[in-house]
This record gives C-alpha cells, structure tokens and sequence, in this order.
C-alpha cells in the first residue's frame, strides 16, 4: 500500500474512533476533531502499518493501534504550542489549538486525546488481538508517552533552552522527546503481528531509534531552512526559543551526515530480519528525503 493509502486509511480510522462533532460536549469533540483530522504526516501511522505488515499482521488489526499513535501525537503538539510551551500559533497549515478556541479548550483536548488513544487500544471492541498482547500495547505506548519518554523528553528540551548541549545529551533529550512514540509505533505493530520474539523486536527497536534521531535532525533542519508554507507551521522558532538542536550543536552540514548515517544504520538494522520490510525501507527513505 503506497504512503498516500496509508494516510488515507489512519485518517477514516481516526474519522470512526473520535466522538462526532455534534455530540456532547461539542465544543470539546469539534476541538478534538480539528487537531486530529484533516492534516499532518502520518509517519508513525504508517510505521505502525509497516512493522506490522512485516510480520503478516491483518490491516484491519492496525487502524487501532495506528490511530493511538496519532492520538498521542495530537495531543503533544496541541499542548506544545499552548504559550506556556512553545506558544506557537500555526499548526498544519491553520490555527493551533489555543487560537482556533482557547486555552483551557486546547488544554482539555491533549487530556481527551490521551486517554482516548488508551481507551481505544484496550477496548472489547479490539478483540481480534488477545487480551495479553493489548496489555502489552498499552503499557508500551504508556511508557513512551509518559515520564520515561515523550513527557521527560519535552521536560529535559525546556529545560535546555539557552545552553548548550553536548550530542550525547541532545540524543538522549529526543531519544525521549521524538524518538519513544516512534519506537512504540513499531512494536505497536509488531505485536499485532502476534511477535515478542526478541530476535524480530530487537532489530526493529534499532531501527526505529536510527529513525526517530533522523526524523528530529531533518524536523530541525528543516526549521532553520523551511518556510511557513511548506511546513505548514512557523519555521525559526527553534532559533527565537534559543532551543537546543542539532544545527546548533554540529551544524547543517554535520547535521545532515548525522542525519545520513542514522539512515543507513536504520537499513542495516533491518537485514537482520528475515521479512520482507520494503515498507519499513521506503519509510526511512521518505523520514531523511522530506521537505516538510
């Protein structure tokens, strides 16, 4: 299935999973709607659907998964640009949360989100995949949003803005920051597949590290040579925020090897499996290649 199908399939996915706009409390669904529908890059859907189809897991048994990883993801970015955090203004190519409505809204909606991407994954409704492999994607997906991940990832960023960070460190902050939900979007997957065997889980942890330190050293890049209309956000904000980054730490140049190498060694971890992982290639290829 090429990108665009996989995009497609998350975003009807999210269309069923999320509550309808006109029910009660509208204001919080119709808010809850506008962030996560309609927009974004679908990179950790699609890794939940690439790992996934690695191991021979049923399409129709990773929309749930998939669509938490976009829920988790959804949230974090509305409440990354309330003022209190980065206070940004545009999002996707429209209003950030907090514009669009409110402050309170917007806070309220990263809560809704959370929980409903739990919600979802450990739902009856889910039944297709046994109740041992839903615990399982419930407390991967839980310790990689939370404080050991996502939460502490963003917590260690603020912190850094200002200073200056070694490249052990500012790995180890996006480790976190980035690099956990998309880790967790793989095993997510492959747990649908039925697969803990940690001859499968262990190459593919590997790459999806090698993956997330790429997506993050691009998403920086890209910030420091983009403009609005390509990203769909403001581009600069890192420098204006005196945030730690890996231009700011190595330099474009060094960055974009930096960059290069986690793209290869992504590729060789998955030699290491004994699976046909096109997909998981192709997904590498596009988080280095990207322009947005």
């Amino acid at each position: 299935m090429p990108f665009r199908g996989f995009k497609l399939r998350v975003e009807a996915a999210l269309d069923r999973v999320l509550p309808a706009a006109d029910s009660g409390p509208g204001r919080l669904h119709e808010a809850m709607r506008y962030v996560s529908l309609d927009g974004g890059k679908r990179i950790r859907a699609m890794l939940v659907y690439g790992a996934g189809q690695a191991v021979d897991a049923n399409s129709d048994v990773l929309d749930i998964p998939a669509c938490a990883v976009e829920l988790i993801h959804a949230y974090s970015l509305v409440h990354d640009d309330l003022p209190a955090m980065d206070n940004d203004t545009l999002r996707r190519g429209k209003p950030t949360c907090h514009i669009a409505y409110d402050d309170a809204t917007a806070i309220l909606v990263g809560d809704g989100l959370q929980s409903l991407a739990f919600e979802i994954l450990a739902s009856p409704a889910f039944n297709t995949v046994p109740v041992e492999l839903r615990l399982q994607m419930v407390f991967e997906l839980g310790r990689a949003a939370g404080h050991a991940g996502m939460v502490g990832g963003q917590v260690r960023d603020i912190a850094a803005e200002g200073s200056s960070l070694t490249l052990e460190q500012l790995n180890a902050l996006h480790r976190g920051k980035t690099g956990a939900l998309i880790r967790a979007a793989v095993v997510l997957g492959v747990l649908c597949g039925g697969r803990r065997d940690p001859d499968t889980l262990n190459p593919l942890k590997q790459y999806a590290e090698q993956i997330g330190l790429a997506f993050q050293i691009i998403d920086d890049i890209l910030d420091e040579e983009s403009d609005v209309d390509t990203l769909g956000k403001h581009s600069g904000v890192d420098r204006v925020l005196s945030k730690a980054t890996y231009p700011s730490t190595l330099g474009l140049e060094a960055s974009r090897q930096m960059a290069r190498r986690c793209h290869a060694q992504a590729l060789v971890a998955l030699e290491k499996l004994d699976a046909d992982t096109h997909i998981l290639r192709d997904i590498a290829d596009l988080v280095v290649d990207r322009q947005f």
